[in-house]
């Protein structure tokens, strides 16, 4: 079907209406832009129709008929967007922000669910990107993080990988760590501690403030420093949230009761993680690893007396033992032990290179953790 444009004027002016054939033409080049055939030939056609009036003398009509066919058969009409397109979406800087951090998660035992929640901060940071470029809101995060955990469970292993991330995602200038316990932040009198816990959150500003056995902080009741310790700690995390990450860590029980004592603290650590004990096969593997490491070979009979060890040992010091830094202890020693051993043997030679890396079962001399009634130094 067609459409007219239709002029009532009684005794038409020819230079009108060859002005309107033009604003018509005007029209239907810029609305009607799929439109079968081209301005000039419905023009061509209104003229036509004016000539042959003007030659046969007869009066010109008074209707004025502009046809626009319609889109033949099989021909697409021109798509009509919504809205512009949005920007492409600009890459990061060249290079893979996570290979070398996938590297280091790759050659730790165990923690999957530590692993997982490494990565889901990373697909965040990368999405948040994405939206930045594209013209979203990706809104401010907060990194403050607690890592609950034994002993020797890779808490503070962790908290680097954490740091470099964030400086590799852009969340962090520096991405170092600065470790502290509570004798670095807790004075000596009034006035002290709150000038202390400051100096060492300048100092790790651009990175990660990493507390350990940050419940020791709250141990000493109202009156103790500790607490002016944990108030200061608070405000920076307010005044500086963009300028550092704090972590929390200690052991899960000590945390949850400390996070107890204080209402408001828990919401200002969006994450946390648990870091589970690990099992007898992990810290065999973690034992061979280390001493492969250090160019040694764990004899098949060492392994089994270590594994039977570890598996007692686990079983008295139950909630005291230290996992990983306790198997690291007993490699160290074994090595010690191996030394003395190869210098009686070979008092007058120089043993071959098999014998040099082999920890042999007399080189392993276990001693409970438990029955010594001590730490040995192997905690954290």
């Amino acid at each position: 079907m067609g459409r007219s444009l239709y002029f009532s004027n009684h005794r038409p002016n020819m230079l009108v209406i060859a002005a309107a054939m033009r604003r018509m033409s005007v029209c239907v080049e810029s609305s009607l832009p799929a439109a079968t055939g081209s301005k000039g030939q419905v023009i061509e056609r209104m003229n036509n129709g004016i000539a042959s009036g003007a030659k046969s003398g007869t009066r010109p009509s008074r209707q004025i008929n502009v046809v626009l066919r319609s889109h033949e058969a099989g021909a697409a009409p021109a798509p009509i967007a919504d809205h512009e397109p949005l920007p492409a979406i600009k890459p990061l800087p060249p290079g893979d922000h996570y290979a070398d951090i996938q590297r280091e998660l790759d050659v730790m035992v165990g923690l999957d669910n530590v692993k997982s929640l490494i990565y889901e901060i990373y697909a965040m940071l990368q999405v948040a990107h994405m939206r930045s470029e594209a013209g979203l809101n990706s809104g401010a995060h907060v990194y403050h993080m607690i890592f609950k955990g034994n002993p020797g469970t890779g808490k503070t292993t962790i908290a680097r990988i954490v740091a470099k991330l964030l400086q590799k995602m852009g969340v962090l200038t520096k991405g170092h760590l600065i470790e502290v316990e509570r004798a670095d932040l807790v004075g000596e009198y009034i006035g002290h501690t709150a000038q202390k816990t400051r100096d060492l959150v300048r100092k790790a500003s651009g990175g990660v403030l990493f507390v350990d056995e940050a419940y020791s902080l709250a141990r000493g009741g109202e009156k103790d420093f500790g607490k002016e310790a944990i108030d200061t700690l608070v405000k920076a995390m307010e005044d500086m949230r963009t300028q550092f990450v704090l972590i929390l860590a200690g052991y899960p029980a000590e945390i949850d009761y400390f996070l107890q004592t204080n209402p408001g603290l828990p919401s200002r650590f969006p994450i946390q993680i648990d870091f589970p004990d690990y099992s007898i096969d992990q810290l065999i593997q973690i034992a061979e690893m280390m001493a492969k490491d250090r160019d040694y070979v764990l004899q098949p009979q060492t392994v089994f007396k270590m594994r039977q060890h570890l598996i007692q040992e686990k079983q008295l010091s139950m909630f005291s033992f230290s996992n990983a830094r306790y198997v690291r202890n007993m490699i160290e020693k074994s090595i010690r032990h191996q030394a003395v051993r190869l210098l009686s043997q070979y008092s007058n030679s120089v043993p071959g290179k098999q014998e040099l890396m082999a920890i042999r079962p007399e080189d392993l001399r276990c001693e409970s953790q438990s029955s010594a009634g001590k730490r040995d130094g192997m905690l954290g």
